[in-house]
């Protein structure tokens, strides 16, 4: 609850000011309503009796009394807009501000994280409620001081008639509280419990609709067995749901009894009490309003803190995902000891979390400055993970990676990437403009037009740029209006004028650069790249051994291991694993 309170303050103090005030308004003024309308009944008696003595002095008292009660009723109505008022703004801005811790906090991750599935779900668990439990929680307890300021007025003076009515109205309340509170822990078991097939229902959810999947879904017909599937997780999570709503509404049901008896108890114990003049007309009308309203109060209160209760569950799953311990970044250089030395892996060994055997394995090499290599290997050989471990997007679990003389740990995360320009195979498509698209590579310059249009030449889009009805602001994709999707070689050259973005950097790394281009457009682009890179290090992934053969130096993976190094010609003369796979590749052009 403290850190629910210190968050909506931190949100947004006078809001959260005026929002406290107006609940102690809320919850004062009805006791004052009623104790007006308890003079008004007896105003109207004595003036009744009165009337015949005085004239129309008998009306007087009675309108000061209506009078005062309407005051007191619009104060409330005005308090109580103002309360609604007042939550819709904060929920909106409190809403926004746990989004950006959460997305905040997701921009701190290590790539492990988004990898490990457990981790995942208390992703989505966080996203899926935390925005709007913590204004709950505030809302809540305002309700609860609301309730109980109620409660004790509507005790004052209900004290006045017996305090045995006091202790009715009290207990109540309490096994209803009691039940309310038992099934909030059970609903929020069965929330975290069934996580990962929430998730897998968003996934199918978004294979079915979504556009990139468009095309496999309908050849494939693969619509009906997904929604199968879908309709599989839904029945099961029903299931859960529906034996749980029965069993909160049926207990509900028979307690809420226990409450009904003791307010109509306390009803026929006031009338007669009235009946027997032990109390005035007036008086009976005031304490039947205030049991009703102070069990009414009572149990919104009760309700409040078992919503407490059931809040703090789910706000445990945010700040377990906000206080993940993330390893410090401790590295600083921006330019290493000796900017000759080029690239270095130095016994190099990697697993991955959970995994039984290393997906690279004591692989050392050296690139200098003005060189280029090339990784070859069957997939999962391990070519992409060389790639994450030099781009420090994961770290070796022992052995060193040296970058221009000095440890790669030792260097300042942003300053090290500023260096190394990357396509990755599965290179993202952005549902952006298509100057967005290539401004992507170099956030410092994601705007720039200049460099969108230098970058597109260097990776050869710009002729079919030139020919988009908007040019570099084209909308891809199709999720928004006017959208244009790109064939795949289109958007590989979007990939590549991407990676030339950062003009400044020393080492470009191309993951499988021209798998969705045909063979011409292939050898044109490689020897435009060669033209372009002369004096950087170049990284190149590919299984075409006609752009493989161009690299300086080229490395034979198999399972995480170098088993062959060299460059092309001098593979071929081993005739092994890599004239094996040049010669199978070859006969199939022959």
């Amino acid at each position: 609850m403290r850190d629910a309170l210190d968050l909506t303050w931190s949100t947004n103090a006078p809001l959260t000011l005026v929002l406290a005030l107006l609940a102690l308004l809320v919850g004062g003024l009805p006791a004052g309503i009623a104790w007006v309308g308890a003079h008004i009944v007896d105003s109207v008696v004595n003036a009744i009796q009165t009337y015949p003595s005085i004239g129309r002095n008998a009306y007087r008292p009675v309108m000061e009394y209506v009078a005062l009660e309407a005051l007191i009723v619009a104060a409330l109505s005005a308090a109580q807009r103002g309360l609604s008022t007042c939550q819709s703004l904060l929920r909106a801005e409190l809403g926004q501000r746990v989004n950006v811790m959460i997305l905040d906090k997701a921009l701190e991750l290590e790539l492990e994280h988004f990898e490990d599935s457990e981790f995942y779900d208390k992703l989505a668990k966080a996203r899926r409620e935390a925005s709007t439990r913590p204004l709950s929680m505030v809302m809540r307890t305002f309700s609860l001081v609301q309730n109980a300021i109620s409660v004790v007025s509507y005790g004052v003076i209900l004290t006045q008639f017996s305090p045995l009515a006091v202790v009715i109205l009290l207990l109540a309340g309490l096994p209803g509280f009691f039940a309310e509170t038992k099934f909030s822990g059970e609903a929020f078991r069965l929330f975290s419990w069934r996580s990962p097939e929430t998730r897998m229902q968003a996934y199918l959810e978004s294979v079915i609709a979504r556009e990139d999947y468009a095309k496999e879904v309908q050849l494939f017909a693969l619509g009906p067995l997904l929604l199968k599937r879908y309709q599989q997780i839904y029945n099961k999570l029903f299931k859960a749901d529906r034996a749980l709503t029965i069993r909160r509404d049926g207990w509900g049901f028979l307690l809420g009894l226990l409450a009904t008896a003791g307010l109509y108890g306390a009803y026929a114990w006031i009338a007669s009490s009235a009946i027997r003049g032990v109390i005035s007309l007036g008086a009976m009308t005031m304490y039947l309003a205030l049991f009703r309203q102070g069990q009414t109060a009572f149990s919104s209160g009760l309700s409040a803190v078992s919503g407490l209760y059931e809040d703090n569950l789910y706000l445990s799953n945010l700040y377990e995902y906000l206080e993940q311990p993330i390893a410090p970044r401790t590295g600083t250089l921006r330019i290493g000891k000796n900017v000759d030395d080029g690239i270095r892996f130095e016994n190099v060994t990697f697993t991955y979390p959970g995994a039984n055997s290393p997906a690279l394995d004591q692989i050392s090499l050296h690139i200098r400055p003005g060189e280029s290599l090339a990784l070859v290997g069957e997939n999962g050989s391990g070519k992409t993970t060389l790639i994450k471990l030099l781009t420090r997007l994961y770290h070796p679990t022992s052995g060193k990676i040296i970058f221009e003389g000095s440890d790669l740990e030792d260097w300042d995360s942003a300053a090290l990437r500023a260096r190394i320009g990357v396509i990755f195979q599965d290179f993202a498509h952005y549902q952006l403009k298509v100057g967005e698209n290539i401004g992507a590579g170099d956030v410092t310059h994601f705007e720039a037009r200049e460099q969108w249009e230098a970058a597109a030449t260097k990776g050869l889009a710009a002729p079919f740029i030139h020919d988009l009805p908007s040019q570099y602001d084209t909308q891809l994709g199709k999720w928004f209006k006017d959208g244009r999707e790109l064939s795949g070689g289109q958007w590989q050259k979007i990939a590549l004028a991407r990676a030339f973005m950062r003009s400044a950097a020393d080492v470009l790394v191309l993951d499988e650069p021209t798998a969705a281009m045909d063979a011409g457009a292939e050898a044109e682009i490689f020897e435009h790249f060669r033209q372009l890179t002369r004096d950087r290090i170049t990284i190149l992934i590919s299984h075409r051994f006609s752009t493989v053969r161009m690299a300086d130096q080229i490395l034979v993976l198999q399972g995480g291991g170098v088993v062959e190094r060299g460059s092309h010609e001098e593979l071929i003369a081993l005739s092994g694993q890599y004239a094996r796979l040049f010669g199978l590749q070859a006969k199939g052009y022959r």
